[in-house]
């Protein structure tokens, strides 16, 4: 049972840049199984979750899964290193980034892991016996990462190295990717920094001129097969892709979000003729979809929903509330998951329509006969603004439910949450390069009692574990990516990536922004607003409690 839990989650080791790293990876592996066992013994008795005991034990639960964010983290960064030591990259910059990556991530697992910024979750909250947790922090290479991977010294070293904006290299080992990345790092400079923070502060719709010259460069259909009209580049494209749209802006970085979720759900769940008919003008950006499954009083709780869908006569109407719609005034085509069969309980009822509508302007955002909406005013997170909806016997036609068949919609949506997921990271990643860049720049160009003030250790330690951190996240977003692309089974995977990436985005941002000290709190910098996008990270595509929650029942019943 040990080692094939072992062998399950672990990342398969690569070239190794540094035999130490592989004998602390070891020795992570160790620790996780031995949490496992503990936790499992009292919440999960023979095997099987139970509920009651999964709540009562949460915070141990819970506590576990972020042990596996920060050991399946570490297997990344160290398959990073090998990456880059094999071609020949692993330059001082990127080892320095992987021993303080190893330091500080073994020493949290060692003495505390931040759940959040007031639940620390303590070997002893994980039930860890005296014999594991000495068997981990005796091991001699966790000790010497721990002693000499992230010291004050090393830290200096690497302010040196950043001060010129490398952040080190991405080891994406492919040169259509490199290019692409150069390609939308390009447009995000010239087309989008420049107009963000306008943007925001007048939280105004993203204009659909940049729409169109994303739908020009693909972005719309990146992921989906050439034979729908789409790009065909997988997961990892879509990472990279996302990150450099989400460091300039993160609505833009989410404007293609709904797009590969709509694209996702008709590839793998429609009919041939719903996949002919939707998928290569969601391609090519003719078509702006919108996801349309919260409703007011249920949250994450889908077996739950209201809103209910019925024939009438040739097609469906529909009617009930829904909330927390991104997009929906000028979106196209909505994919509405509602309840059609009233007599099956929970999941079972719920199908997934395609429910199309004109799209409207901001003097009439909702022009059709049974929709009705208001915008929700939100701190940050602009540019396609949010919206309660309203449906009262609205007009679906007959053929538009997804796949034709009615209670497969819980289904249908699941098979959409890991590339979701995946996603949400490389936006979190991407917000968190923005405060790091923003940071970095403030540091180098403010002075204080006769030097900048990134001469001070306390600010560019900041900035450097901002650093290293975003490649931490942005080497587990790829990894989950990867899983995805070669077909494997990834939403435990999506789930760790998404976890860690959005607590990276929001302590970059907080960050950055105590660089600027008071200047950072005033609207026209632009941190302020990246503070602001930086915070829902954690709650939307699963809040963070909800998400750990499911990795742990992973780890739990494997």
């Amino acid at each position: 049972m040990a080692m094939a839990l072992s062998e399950r989650h672990a990342a398969p080791v690569a070239r190794e840049p540094e035999s130490v790293t592989v004998e602390a990876l070891v020795a992570a592996d160790a620790l996780l199984l031995a949490a496992r066992e503990a936790v499992a013994a009292r919440v999960a008795p023979g095997g099987k979750v139970d509920p009651a005991l999964l709540d009562a034990g949460q915070f141990a639960a819970h506590g576990l899964a972020w042990l596996e964010v920060y050991r399946q983290a570490l297997h990344a960064m160290h398959a990073w290193g090998a990456s880059l030591a094999a071609a020949g990259g692993l330059g001082e910059l990127e080892r320095l980034m992987l021993e303080a990556a190893f330091g500080e991530y073994l020493a949290r697992m060692a003495g505390g892991l931040p759940m959040s910024q007031v639940e620390v979750v303590r070997p002893a909250d994980l039930h860890l016996d005296d014999r594991a947790l000495q068997a981990f922090t005796g091991n001699p290479a966790v000790r010497t990462l721990i002693a000499k991977g992230n010291t004050a010294q090393r830290r200096q070293r690497l302010a040196e190295l950043i001060e010129d904006g490398d952040f080190g290299g991405w080891a994406l080992g492919d040169d259509t990717l490199d290019m692409t990345r150069e390609q939308f790092r390009r447009f995000t400079d010239e087309q989008v920094v420049p107009q963000a923070q306008a943007w925001h502060q007048r939280d105004e719709l993203i204009p659909l001129e940049l729409i169109g010259e994303l739908a020009a460069l693909g972005v719309f259909g990146l992921t989906l097969p050439e034979a729908h009209g789409g790009l065909g580049m997988g997961k990892v494209a879509m990472c990279v892709v996302t990150e450099e749209l989400s460091r300039g802006y993160i609505g833009v970085g989410s404007l293609p979000t709904r797009s590969e979720i709509a694209g996702e759900l008709i590839r793998a769940g429609g009919t041939p003729e719903q996949q002919a008919r939707f998928l290569p003008r969601i391609a090519s950006g003719e078509i702006i979809p919108t996801a349309v499954f919260t409703e007011p009083d249920t949250g994450s709780d889908l077996a739950s929903l209201k809103t209910r869908a019925v024939r009438d006569g040739e097609g469906w109407s529909i009617t009930g509330a829904k909330t927390w719609i991104t997009h929906a005034a000028r979106a196209d085509l909505m994919t509405v998951l509602c309840r059609t069969r009233p007599d099956a309980a929970g999941y079972r009822g719920l199908s997934m329509l395609l429910a199309e509508k004109p799209r409207g302007s901001d003097a009439d955002p909702f022009p059709v006969a049974g929709l009705s909406g208001s915008e929700i005013p939100v701190l940050g997170y602009r540019g396609m603004k949010e919206y309660t909806l309203a449906f009262d016997g609205f007009r679906v036609a007959g053929d538009n439910l997804l796949g034709g068949v009615e209670g497969q919609g819980f289904k249908q949506l699941m098979a959409t949450f890991e590339g979701a997921r995946i996603q949400t990271a490389a936006r979190a990643v991407g917000v968190a390069r923005s405060a790091l860049e923003l940071g970095l720049a403030y540091a180098r160009e403010r002075r204080q009692f006769g030097q900048p003030l990134i001469a001070f250790p306390r600010v560019s330690g900041k900035l450097v574990w901002m650093a290293v951190e975003i490649q931490i996240a942005r080497q587990l977003t790829f990894s989950a990516a990867r899983e995805k692309d070669a077909g494997r089974r990834c939403d435990l995977e999506a789930g760790l990536a998404k976890l860690l990436a959005a607590q990276v985005a929001w302590a970059a941002a907080d960050n950055a922004l105590q660089i600027h000290g008071g200047n950072g709190y005033a609207v026209e910098y632009p941190i302020s607003r990246v503070l602001c996008d930086a915070r829902i990270l954690s709650i939307f595509e699963g809040a963070a409690e909800i998400q750990a929650q499911v990795i742990a029942r992973r780890l739990l019943e494997d």
